[in-house]
C-alpha cells in the first residue's frame, strides 16, 4: 500500500469505538416536531431520513478519496431507539465492559437521559414487539431454545445489486413517478397505501441527493483553502463526483465506488437492516467502469488499487452498534458482516473471474482489515490459479477470505423458485447466507438450539435448569423402548418449538411492515418500486425468512451415544445415564471416556454418527422448509451460529456425548471441537451427507497448523480439499491458519497479541477482543497437521 493508504488504515485501527447520539438525537427532534404528522408512517419515515442527511454532522478526514460517515466522526457509531431503546444501565455496560466496549461520553448519557429514553420508552418496536409476542414464545426465547434479531437492528440481510450502477436516485424518481400514475384507485384497494409508499421512495431520494451535495459543497471549501496542487485538483475533483453520484448513474470507476459508499451509508442510516447491507459482487459490479476507465486512459491499475483501498478503510470504520444482552451474547463483535463477493459465474453462467477479481484479492490482502469481510466464489468454471491466489492469503492467518461454492449456491436459489439468471448473479451475505443480490429481501430471524430440544426430551419437556414445564410431555425415559422412539419424542419438541418460533416471526414481520418501513433501501431493490410495497412488507421480488440452526455436531454425538451405549451395546439404562447427566459426570470419569474416545462422532466420515446428523436435519428441514412467512415467501433452513453456540451451551447442562454443563456446542456444521480425528478429508466426507442445495447456507470452520500450507505443494492440496468438498455440493469452507500454542500465549498475554485475527464463525475478528469461552472453543477445534 502506499504512504496514502497506509495513514488512512492506520487512523482507521487506532480511532475508538464510540457511542454518538447524533442520529438518535436528530430522529427525536424530528418526531417532536410534529412536522408529516398526519402523513402515512412510511412518509413520516421518509421526511425523518431526509432531516438527518440534511443535519448530519459531514466529515471529510484529510488523505479521503471515498467521503461519507454515517456517525460525525469514524467509528462514532448512531443507535436506533425507534428500533430499541438502550437504558442508562445498557450505556453502562457498552461502555465499561472489557471486551467489545464503546466510549460513552457523558453529553451522550445526558441526551439519552433527557431526551432519547423519555420520548421512546414505550414505543420502540422491540417494546412492541415484547408485547405482542405469545408468552409461550417468550418462555422459549428466555430458556434459551432460539433468539431474535431486534436489539439495533432490523429485519433485513440483503445485498446490494446492479441497479445503482445503471440508474441515479433522479432516473428511479421517474420510474416512481410512473408508477404513480400507473395506480389504479378504482379496483386497488391498496393503492392509496402504494402511493405513500412510493412517496416516501421519492423523498429518501431527494435526502441522499441533498447529502452528497452537501458533500460536494464541503469539498470544495477544503479546495479553497488547501495550498497543495494536487490535493486541491483531487478536492476538486471529488467534489464534481459528488455532485454527479448518486443523483446520475456513475460513468467512472470512481464514480462507481462513491455512489456505493453513499448508499451503503443511506441504508446503515435509515434503519441498519442486521448490520449486513454490502455491494455483493463487487468485481462484476465495478469491471466495466475499470476496463473502460483504463481503455480511456483516465485510470492506472495502480490508482484502482488505491481507491479501493480507500473504500476498504470506510467499512472499517463502522463498527456494528453495540449490543447487550442476549443479542451481545449471539454476535458481540465490531464487525458488521459486510461481506464482499469476488469470482463466481457471470449471468450466462460463464467464468466470472475478471483482473479486478485478481486486484480486489490483493486489497484483500495488503490491507488485512476485518471489515468489510470478504469471501471468494468459487465455480467449477473458475481457473485453478484463482482459487490458489486466494488460498495464499488464507495461509496467512488471516481468516479471510471465506470460500463458497458458486454452483451449490446457484443450485440453492433455483430449487427456491428464483430463476436461474437471478442465481447466477447472487451469493451470500452475512456469514453464509445465500440470496439473489439486490431483489431479495431475506430475513434471518433468529438461531435455533437443537441440543436443548433433547434436553428437554430426556426431561420430558421440563427445563432441568429451572424445573419449568417448557415443551409437550413426551414421555418418561422408561417410555422409549427402542432409539426410534426417543427420536421421535425429540422431533415431537422440534415440531412444537418450531411452531412457536413461526408464530413469533410473522408478528414481528408483520409489526416491521407497519410501523417500521424503510423506503430508502426499498428504492435500491427490485421490484419494490413496480409493486408499490416496502422492502419490510413484501416489496422485493423474492422475500425468505430464515431460521438457523446451532449444535448440528452436538445433537448428533448426542443422540448416537444414546444409541450406541443404551440401545446397541446396552452398557448402561436411558435412566441411568439421564442420572449420569444430572450429575454433569462427576464420579462418572470412565463412563465419560468411553464417550469421548469410544463412541461414534460425527466428522469422522463414519456411517454410525453421519446417519443419525443426516437424521436430525431431515427433521430440522421438514419442520421448516416452506412455512409461510407474511410477505409472500416462507421459511428456509440454514445452519450457523455466529457466536451463539457458546450462549447456547452456557443454557444446557451436560449432554450424552460427554460435554460437560456450559460448554459451547459445536459451531455451523463442524463437528464438535475435537471430535475430528481422521482428518480434513473426513470431515468433508461428513458434512458432504447432508443435502446443502435444500439449504439457504451452511457453515464449516476447519483449522490447519501453519507448516501444513508453508509451500505450493500445502496449497495445491488444499485447493484440491476444496474442490473436492465442492464436487459433493457442500457450500461454505473457511480456515483458521494458526496453532494452538499461539492461540494459549495469546489469551494469556493479549497486549503481546493485538493484531492476531482468527476466523470466529462467518467471519473473522482480533482473537484479543473474543470471550473467555470463544477463545477457548476456538482453541478446542481440531487443528489438522495434514491432508
Amino acid at each position: 500500500m502506499n504512504e496514502r493508504i497506509d495513514r488512512l488504515r492506520t487512523r482507521s485501527l487506532a480511532a475508538i469505538p464510540s457511542l454518538s447520539d447524533e442520529r438518535a438525537r436528530l430522529l427525536t427532534d424530528f418526531y417532536k416536531s410534529g412536522v408529516g404528522r398526519t402523513s402515512p408512517i412510511p412518509v413520516q419515515r421518509a421526511m425523518a431520513f431526509a432531516t438527518i442527511m440534511e443535519k448530519k454532522k459531514i466529515y471529510i478526514g484529510s488523505d479521503e478519496l471515498i467521503v461519507g460517515e454515517r456517525g460525525p466522526v469514524p467509528k462514532a457509531t448512531p443507535t436506533y431507539p425507534e428500533v430499541c431503546v438502550h437504558s442508562q444501565a445498557d450505556l453502562d455496560i457498552i461502555g465499561s465492559r472489557e471486551k467489545v466496549a464503546f466510549r460513552v461520553d457523558e453529553s451522550v448519557r445526558q441526551v439519552y437521559r433527557e431526551e432519547i429514553i423519555p420520548f421512546w420508552r414505550g414505543h420502540a418496536i422491540r417494546e412492541k414487539l415484547f408485547t405482542h409476542l405469545p408468552e409461550a414464545w417468550k418462555k422459549a426465547y428466555e430458556a434459551g431454545i432460539f433468539t431474535e434479531f431486534q436489539e439495533q437492528r432490523s429485519p433485513g440481510h440483503t445485498a446490494c445489486g446492479n441497479k445503482i450502477y445503471q440508474k441515479g436516485l433522479l432516473e428511479l424518481k421517474v420510474e416512481i413517478r410512473e408508477a404513480i400514475a400507473r395506480l389504479d384507485f378504482f379496483n386497488d384497494l391498496d393503492a392509496m397505501d402504494k402511493k405513500g409508499q412510493l412517496e416516501a421512495m421519492a423523498l429518501t431520494a431527494d435526502g441522499m441527493i441533498v447529502f452528497a451535495n452537501r458533500h460536494a459543497d464541503a469539498l470544495l471549501r477544503m479546495a479553497e483553502s488547501t495550498s497543495g496542487v494536487d490535493r486541491k485538483a483531487e478536492l476538486m475533483q471529488m467534489a464534481a463526483i459528488c455532485r454527479r453520484v448518486p443523483a446520475h448513474a456513475p460513468q467512472t470507476f470512481w464514480e462507481a465506488l462513491q455512489t456505493y459508499w453513499f448508499v451503503h451509508v443511506g441504508v446503515i442510516t435509515e434503519l441498519n437492516p442486521w448490520d449486513a447491507f454490502n455491494p455483493g459482487r463487487l468485481d462484476q459490479h465495478l469491471y466495466p467502469f475499470y476496463e473502460k476507465d483504463l481503455a480511456e486512459g483516465r485510470l492506472t491499475r495502480e490508482r484502482a488499487k488505491e481507491l479501493l483501498c480507500a473504500f476498504w478503510v470506510k467499512f472499517n470504520n463502522h463498527p456494528a452498534p453495540p449490543k447487550t444482552g442476549v443479542t451481545a451474547k449471539e454476535s458481540n463483535t465490531y464487525v458488521d458482516f459486510a461481506l464482499i463477493n469476488v469470482g463466481g459465474v457471470k449471468a450466462d453462467g460463464s467464468n466470472a473471474v475478471n483482473e479486478l477479481s485478481y486486484l480486489i484479492l490483493d486489497v484483500i490482502e495488503e490491507m488485512r482489515l476485518l471489515q468489510p469481510s470478504s469471501m471468494v466464489q468459487l465455480s467449477k468454471k473458475n481457473p485453478d490459479r484463482f482459487i490458489r491466489r486466494a488460498l495464499k492469503i488464507v495461509r496467512t492467518g488471516f481468516g479471510q477470505p471465506s470460500i463458497f461454492n458458486t454452483d451449490a449456491i446457484v443450485q440453492e436459489l433455483v430449487r427456491q423458485g428464483k430463476t436461474v439468471q437471478d442465481a447466477r448473479e447472487g451469493g451470500a451475505s452475512g456469514c453464509v447466507e445465500a440470496g439473489a443480490f439486490g431483489r431479495e429481501a431475506y430475513f434471518l430471524t433468529g438461531y435455533f438450539n437443537l441440543p436443548k430440544l433433547l434436553e428437554l426430551t430426556l426431561n420430558n419437556g421440563v427445563d432441568p435448569r429451572t424445573g419449568k414445564q417448557l415443551g409437550p410431555a413426551t414421555g418418561q425415559a422408561s417410555d422409549f423402548k427402542r432409539f426410534e422412539d426417543l427420536f421421535e419424542a425429540w422431533t415431537r419438541q422440534l415440531r412444537h418449538f418450531i411452531d412457536i418460533k413461526i408464530r413469533g416471526n410473522n408478528i414481528i414481520e408483520q409489526i416491521n411492515a407497519r410501523h417500521m418501513p424503510a423506503p430508502f433501501l426499498s428504492l435500491l431493490i427490485d421490484d419494490c418500486i413496480e409493486a408499490g410495497r416496502d422492502y419490510n412488507a413484501g416489496g422485493a421480488r423474492y422475500n425468505t425468512s430464515y431460521i438457523q440452526g446451532v449444535g448440528l455436531g452436538s445433537i448428533t454425538d448426542a443422540l448416537t451415544a444414546l444409541k450406541v451405549h443404551v440401545y446397541d451395546r446396552k452398557t448402561i439404562t436411558l435412566d441411568g445415564f439421564i442420572k449420569i447427566l444430572s450429575e454433569n459426570y462427576e464420579g462418572h470419569d470412565e463412563f465419560r471416556r468411553q464417550l469421548l474416545d469410544d463412541t461414534p462422532k460425527y466428522g469422522n466420515d463414519d456411517d454410525a454418527a453421519d446417519e443419525i446428523m443426516q437424521m436430525v436435519f431431515e427433521a430440522y428441514y421438514d419442520e421448516v422448509d416452506g412455512r409461510p412467512n407474511t410477505r409472500g415467501g416462507v421459511h428456509r433452513v440454514n445452519l450457523l451460529p455466529t457466536t451463539c453456540h457458546v450462549y447456547f451451551g452456557s443454557v444446557i447442562g451436560a449432554l450424552p456425548d460427554g460435554r460437560q454443563s456450559g460448554i459451547p456446542l459445536s459451531e455451523g456444521i463442524s463437528p464438535v471441537q475435537g471430535a475430528d480425528r481422521n482428518g480434513p478429508t473426513a470431515v468433508t466426507r461428513s458434512a458432504a451427507k447432508i443435502d446443502h442445495i435444500r439449504t439457504g447456507g451452511t457453515l464449516l470452520n476447519q483449522k490447519f497448523l501453519p507448516q501444513v500450507l508453508a509451500d505450493e505443494t500445502g496449497i495445491a492440496k488444499l485447493a484440491q480439499l476444496v474442490r473436492t468438498y465442492f464436487r459433493m455440493d457442500g457450500h461454505h469452507i473457511q480456515f483458521n491458519v494458526v496453532d494452538g500454542e499461539t492461540l494459549k500465549r495469546a489469551k494469556l498475554y493479549p497486549d503481546d497479541y493485538r493484531d492476531l485475527i482468527v476466523r470466529v464463525a462467518g467471519y473473522s475478528d482480533y482473537f484479543v477482543d473474543l470471550t473467555e469461552d470463544l477463545q477457548d472453543e476456538i482453541i478446542r477445534r481440531t487443528g489438522h497437521e495434514a491432508m
